[in-house]
């Protein structure tokens, strides 16, 4: 049976694990907010990317629309000299820059095609990473809203949880306490059992003289400790 001092030790210890696994978890809340914060930013990142193509591809359509309306101008112009020159070699120079100037046009015109098909192209595309990111888009916003009502339901956890390693270790003595608090700030567990004559800690053989603590067989009545790693060990029966 169990000394009642190390009873009150095991539940102080239970309580401090409970309290620690809750300041653990919600350590993590903003590390896993800012996560899906950056994915968020991702999404978005993708989108404006998307949207710069095709506002480049319109803006080239822009150029070339630009350059047919300059070389239609041209053609223009060369014609009306060609009306009014009266030289056959005049007649026929003019008549070499009207053919240069249609063929220009035309190939204008056939990069114009290109280019509206691949604006075709780049809209359907837009369309369809655009609906499909803002659907990723709200599904991490909802992420971030559970994490948010998680880290408040935490928040709460963790007082009642620190109320009760307050209420644990009412009952212990300080010099208790003193022990507790020093082998368990190297981490938990800082009570564990004896068993097959091996510390529940490092697994190591304990001295007889510490089986003899743990099982209440000690003349000092002390608490025991492990010989390997200091921590308060008891006699599992």
């Amino acid at each position: 049976m169990l000394a009642p001092v190390l009873e009150k030790l095991l539940i102080l210890q239970e309580r401090d694990a409970k309290r620690l696994g809750l300041e653990a978890t919600l350590k993590a809340v903003p590390r896993d907010i800012a996560a899906v914060e950056g994915k968020i930013a991702g999404e978005k990142a993708a989108i404006e990317t998307a949207r710069l193509e095709l506002r480049e591809l319109e803006s080239h359509k822009k150029i070339i629309e630009t350059e047919i309306g300059s070389a239609e101008g041209k053609l223009a112009k060369y014609r009306t000299q060609q009306s009014l020159v009266r030289k056959n070699e005049e007649f026929k120079a003019l008549g070499h820059e009207i053919e240069t100037t249609q063929a220009t046009i035309g190939e204008y015109e056939g990069k114009e095609l290109e280019v509206m098909y691949q604006i075709d192209e780049a809209k359907k595309k837009f369309a369809g990473a655009e609906a499909e990111l803002k659907a990723n888009i709200a599904g991490h916003e909802g992420r971030i809203r559970t994490l948010k009502e998680r880290e408040t339901s935490l928040i709460a956890e963790l007082k009642d949880a620190q109320r009760e390693v307050v209420t644990a270790r009412g009952p212990l003595a300080e010099s208790e306490l003193k022990l507790y608090d020093r082998i368990a700030m190297k981490g938990l567990p800082a009570c564990v059992p004896i068993r097959g004559g091996k510390c529940g800690g490092c697994h190591l053989k304990v001295s007889n003289e510490v089986e003899s603590a743990a099982r209440g067989k000690s003349s000092d009545g002390k608490l025991a400790t492990c010989d390997q790693c200091g921590r308060l060990v008891y006699w599992e029966s």
